[in-house]
């Protein structure tokens, strides 16, 4: 059996590997080799970002089985030839909720209290106070509530605000949101949120749900926050509602295009925190995404159901409680 890595391992990692899966070959192809290889892999493990996929050929081959994500997102993998083989695929959702719901404070905050602002009065010297916004007692939206909108409520509840997510799945409602409402109700809470924060996959149902027409619901004192894809924001229906006072302010970590062009009119908006992608970032990253591939690796083994396993139809994992 072949497990072929396309993550940034180190050989610690793959020693872990090789012993929850004794008797197979540990292939490391990093970006550059991961074309190639998979094409020999009966266990892919990871994230192709520099190199495309031969999604084609690999599912012609017949003999890749599964296809554990790295990421939390599975645009990368979930070519139509992929969903409709017989892989079976694994997302990593939750395994870097920590992070994100950091760097998701980070931006939501920064965005409230004006810190765009103030560093630009900084360079100025200039010691002027200007008003600021609350986080505690708002309105928080989180539209998908996996692992990382699970986390992000966790983090959020202390702040003494009414917080309502939705899910595909509305199950399971933890004490942490007020309410829990179904996919069909995205639309309502972006338009009753004060704080709307993207959380959801990128699949054919939220691509560009943000566009001028459910923009323009929201209220013009509410704030965007997208840690999911940047593909869920129609981008220039963006920079228009924000040009034109309809929304009160954006702060991302992801964008429609990665690397965000030099020209997009978002670099150049007072109201606009921007963060390159760095929201999954950690001293720890490797070892718990390590861990939760070899947990997983012991689960097949052992024949026990796989965590995050995706419905490759939805695009996403079905929310099971851990």
């Amino acid at each position: 059996m072949n497990i072929v890595l396309c993550y940034p391992v180190e050989p610690k990692h793959i020693a872990q590997i090789q012993a929850a899966a004794p008797g197979a070959t540990v292939v490391d192809a990093g970006q550059q080799g991961i074309p190639e290889a998979i094409l020999e892999a009966d266990i892919f493990c990871g994230h192709a970002k520099e190199r495309p996929v031969p999604w084609e050929e690999v599912v012609r081959r017949g003999r890749l089985e599964w296809i554990q994500s790295s990421a939390a997102g599975l645009d990368h993998c979930l070519a139509p030839s992929v969903v409709d083989s017989s892989i079976t695929v694994t997302s990593a959702s939750g395994v870097l909720a920590d992070q994100v719901a950091e760097q998701t404070m980070a931006l939501l905050a920064g965005l409230l209290r004006g810190l765009p602002t103030f560093f630009r009065a900084q360079q100025k010297r200039e010691f002027i106070r200007r008003p600021t916004r609350d986080l505690h007692r708002a309105t928080i939206g989180i539209l998908g509530f996996g692992g990382n909108g699970r986390r992000l409520a966790e983090v959020l509840r202390p702040y003494k605000g009414k917080i309502i997510a939705t899910d595909w799945f509305p199950v399971d409602k933890p004490d942490t949101v007020d309410e829990l409402w179904p996919a069909a109700r995205n639309e309502e809470l972006i338009a009753v949120s004060d704080v709307l924060i993207l959380a959801a996959p990128l699949t054919s149902a939220t691509r560009g749900l943000l566009n001028a027409r459910t923009l323009a619901t929201m209220k013009p004192t509410a704030v965007l926050i997208n840690v999911a894809r940047g593909k869920l924001v129609v981008e220039h229906d963006l920079v228009a509602a924000l040009r034109a006072g309809k929304l009160a302010g954006f702060a991302t970590d992801v964008t429609e295009i990665e690397p965000l062009p030099h020209d997009s009119h978002l670099w150049d908006l007072p109201n606009v925190i921007i963060t390159p992608h760095v929201g999954g970032q950690s001293k720890w990253r490797i070892d718990d995404m390590t861990d939760f591939f070899c947990e997983n690796l012991r689960r097949r083994a052992e024949k026990l159901p796989l965590l995050n396993l995706v419905d490759k139809r939805l695009g996403f994992p079905a929310w099971t409680p851990r």
